[in-house]
């Protein structure tokens, strides 16, 4: 089973585009595990709205925030993708620019309607 890191631009994003994340992540990537940080969760708070986040961390395992790697959530996100070699849900250009670098995998909404696998 794959774990998908959750950015909080990237949750955004499928919640604006209204996809069903269990169902875009089964077609995907498979049957898929979310995981999400802290900092994640108290982005999507200081963002506010309508964004499922009872939702969201009910479906997700809280990960712990890594010791040694800085208080900067894409930090963190970038850590666990390589430590772990999970895919990252983001729309964030520059994020993603990272993750490439890495030679690792994000997931994007794409034409808000789907999410597609970067590899």
């Amino acid at each position: 089973m794959i774990r998908v890191l959750i950015d909080a631009c990237g949750w955004k994003a499928v919640v604006d585009a209204g996809i069903n994340i269990d169902k875009a992540l089964l077609e995907t990537v498979g049957v898929t595990n979310l995981a999400i940080l802290p900092n994640v969760i108290k982005e999507l708070e200081s963002i506010g709205g309508n964004l499922m986040l009872d939702m969201l961390i009910a479906k997700s395992t809280l990960i712990d925030t890594p010791e040694g790697v800085g208080n900067h959530t894409d930090d963190q996100l970038l850590h666990y993708s390589i430590e772990n070699n999970w895919p990252i849900l983001t729309v964030d250009s520059e994020l993603k620019r990272r993750i490439s670098q890495s030679n690792l995998r994000w997931l994007e909404v794409i034409g808000n309607k789907h999410l597609r696998l970067v590899e």
